[in-house]
């Protein structure tokens, strides 16, 4: 970074796809989306640009799980061990990451663990909420903090102990209706993930060594990022009826016979969808925020001189006034700084469009528009101005998503021998391979490929049905399955 009149300049100019971990770590704190010097490690501050992000990723898909019949309550964060210790499995994957809660000022108190995951926290209120098929089905979810102490390398927004999420707890009478739960669930994914904010995923059936702590099956949907490892995006978890048994949830049915509920749960991890959203869209000049979620969509930057700046700044404002009326999110810059210096600051924020008024655009009743992602501008009638606005943010969103599918498809390719599968994770690729099996009996050709290549068996696609052809890329034996295959965080 430059200097120029005794200031650091905001220029932003690192190359994203040559060093995307530089490229990450810079632009969060540059663009003021995090602040890291808070003296915990593996927590993070999040400025309200980035807060802004959050709340409005929140909103989207509370308001798709709300149109879906879920509807939302609120948890404690802590969890008695005695709740936490009912399902031996789940226990056992998550201890090891837990925060306990051992003292209340001076005193001992009996062990509390802080959320890692909630759901012996609302299975046993499942248990006394549920008695007949009346009640069912039952689909909660909460907005809710999760603590793990994750031992690994912390990285702010992709692994931090303290994380921003919301988790959905369902329950059924049937086993087809839980199931069919998990298509809605990949369904919600898509409709914000791909369609809002235009990150491309792959719904992955997890292999049973990697499923979560309890479940019968686990569909992961992985994102991927500039530097060629995935991320895990919402998760859906098939429960069936192992945590019903252990936490009592019964019904009776339509004929009087008592049965356990089968039950899914369903995790979108916001402040991790962020960071997808930063790096799948950021350029080498900085953020390219979705006109959807950006807490600024319009930057007004007046353009004056002395005699006139008083004429112009008052256009400014009033275009401003205009817009929020509208319900566009619209800011006036009037920093002290040359429109050169704004430019450059807005284009490192992200902000979309920008409209640049100045003497000639107030006589011509024409505004200069700049697209933030293409880099270019146009011209657009004054009077025309609000539509012209959502009409171009609607226009850019479609570019990001287009773009970004297209980058996320080039980065998917076939493997038919462990020779490509190197290449093809050296070159930072999504490898689509046979497979001899997802089950236990994959387990050594799964260790085989991470022990070699340093990369993961991710699954299978639980979205569609794929058919293999051939042997394993591993073994050699008849394939099974049709897996992909990447690095990941």
């Amino acid at each position: 970074m430059g200097k120029g009149k005794g200031t650091e300049k905001v220029t932003f100019n690192i190359d994203k796809e040559k060093d995307f971990s530089r490229w990450f770590s810079e632009i969060i704190v540059k663009a003021e989306l995090v602040d890291l010097r808070y003296n915990l490690k593996g927590f993070v501050v999040f400025r309200p640009f980035a807060t802004m992000m959050i709340e409005k990723i929140y909103e989207l898909f509370e308001e798709k799980l709300q149109s879906y019949g879920h509807l939302p309550c609120i948890f404690p964060s802590l969890i008695p061990k005695e709740n936490f210790e009912k399902e031996a499995q789940h226990v056992k994957g998550f201890v090891p990451e837990v925060f306990w809660v051992t003292e209340a000022g001076k005193k001992r108190i009996e062990k509390l663990a802080l959320r890692p995951t909630s759901e012996t926290a609302f299975y046993q209120l499942y248990s006394l909420w549920i008695r007949s098929y009346r009640d069912l089905p039952l689909k909660l979810y909460q907005r809710a903090q999760v603590w793990r102490y994750e031992t690994k390398a912390t990285r702010p927004l992709i692994r931090s102990r303290e994380f921003y999420w919301i988790e959905a707890h369902n329950c059924f009478e049937t086993r087809e209706e839980a199931e069919k739960q998990i298509k809605e669930d990949i369904e919600i994914t898509r409709a914000v993930m791909e369609e809002k904010l235009g990150v491309p995923f792959l719904p992955l059936k997890r292999p049973e060594w990697d499923k979560f702590a309890g479940a019968i099956y686990t569909i992961g949907s992985d994102s991927l990022m500039p530097d060629g490892k995935v991320i895990q995006q919402p998760s859906t978890h098939f429960l069936g009826q192992g945590f019903a048994k252990v936490f009592e949830i019964k019904f009776k049915d339509k004929e009087g016979k008592t049965k356990y509920v089968w039950q899914t749960c369903y995790g979108p991890c916001i402040s991790r969808i962020l960071a997808s959203v930063i790096a799948v869209h950021g350029d080498n000049s900085g953020l390219v925020l979705p006109f959807s979620i950006a807490p600024i969509q319009v930057v007004i930057v007046p353009i004056f001189v002395e005699k006139n700046k008083e004429k112009v700044v008052k256009k400014a404002l009033e275009l401003e006034k205009k817009l929020r009326s509208y319900g566009i999110k619209a800011t006036v810059d009037l920093k002290d700084k040359t429109p050169g210096e704004k430019f450059f600051f807005w284009e490192m924020k992200g902000v979309p469009l920008r409209i640049e008024i100045g003497e000639k655009e107030i006589k011509e009743k024409k505004l200069t528009l700049f697209l933030r992602d293409l880099k270019e501008k146009k011209k657009i009638e004054e009077k025309m101005l609000a539509k012209k606005i959502e009409e171009e943010g609607k226009k850019l969103d479609e570019r990001l998503k287009k773009k970004a599918k297209r980058w996320f498809k080039n980065k998917i390719v076939e493997a038919k021998n462990f020779d490509e599968l190197q290449k093809a994770i050296k070159e930072g690729k999504i490898a689509r391979c046979n497979f001899c099996s997802i089950n236990k009996e994959g387990t050594k050709c799964a260790e085989k490929i991470e022990k070699n290549i340093g990369a993961r068996v991710r699954g299978m696609r639980a979205d569609i049905n794929e058919k293999p052809e051939g042997n394993c890329i591993v073994c050699g034996k008849k394939a099974n399955v049709v897996v992909y295959i990447a690095k990941s965080y």
